[in-house]
């Protein structure tokens, strides 16, 4: 970890998206004026809004919120959700994996969305009423102190977020904390193999592109598991079947790469 603090990660991060969501329209995708040559969201490193393809149907859904995906995966093909149950998204943005959820938990089911920007809340919340989307609820807060009940939860998904906090540890405390007993984690998140330098990590402009945030396989297993979570799978989403989670690589440049990760709460 950098010198930086967890209110300094946190402010140029919401910085950063606050004004991601003041430029995104209906009639393009959300441009981001921080971007440059190394930014995570773009084809470079299979995420973004151009390669994170989705596996469900995302047609219903309108381009207020569909141009509005910084992700890098489908958590929600990864979460295989059931009717009726309760679904948290970790960094919720616009919207998007939360409006998918919605869909497939149905009336009985409902989805509770955490953000910490106000930009994203109030964009997430126009778009709610535009999906007509009853059972979703959004709610500002950190990931790193949820405002969510404990063993409330039945899936936490995530997607292209968790590598953005300063306190990775805390968020899977936190995780754990408000699953319910048998409640899964389902994630898409960039990870590294090898580590970066400090001065890498002390880079905010990549730290908050979703770049030198992100963790070595084994430090993002290791933090799952002391918070309890067990049968923890890290997969490159390049290289789907390979399990990695025990994997420790000494490379000479760090490799990035978009991760599925899941877990279960005992």
């Amino acid at each position: 970890m950098s010198t930086l603090t967890m209110d300094t990660i946190h402010e140029e991060v919401r910085k950063r998206y606050g004004q991601v969501a003041a430029n995104s329209t209906a009639a393009a995708p959300v441009t981001d004026p921080f971007s440059n040559t190394s930014n995570c969201c773009d084809s470079s490193c299979d995420c973004g809004v151009q390669s994170a393809i989705y596996d469900v149907d995302t047609t219903a859904l309108p381009t207020e919120v569909t141009n509005l995906s910084l992700g890098c995966g489908d958590p929600i093909t990864l979460a295989e959700l059931q009717a009726g149950q309760t679904v948290l998204d970790l960094g919720s943005g616009g919207g998007i994996d939360c409006f998918l959820a919605a869909k497939q938990v149905g009336e009985r089911g409902r989805v509770i969305g955490v953000d910490m920007t106000p930009e994203m809340l109030a964009k997430a919340n126009r778009n709610k009423e535009k999906v007509g989307a009853t059972n979703v609820e959004f709610r500002q807060g950190f990931i790193e102190d949820l405002p969510v009940e404990d063993n409330t939860v039945d899936v936490i998904v995530s997607n292209c977020v968790i590598n953005l906090s300063p306190n990775k540890p805390a968020v899977f405390r936190e995780a754990f904390r408000v699953l319910k007993p048998g409640g899964r984690l389902a994630v898409s998140d960039m990870m590294v193999q090898g580590r970066f330098s400090p001065e890498q990590r002390a880079n905010m402009n990549e730290w908050a592109a979703c770049i030198s945030g992100a963790e070595a396989v084994e430090d993002y297993a290791a933090a799952m598991a002391d918070a309890g979570f067990q049968h923890i799978s890290i997969q490159d989403k390049g290289a789907p079947g390979v399990e990695m989670a025990q994997i420790a690589l000494s490379l000479s440049q760090p490799r990035l790469f978009s991760a599925r990760i899941t877990a279960t709460k005992p």
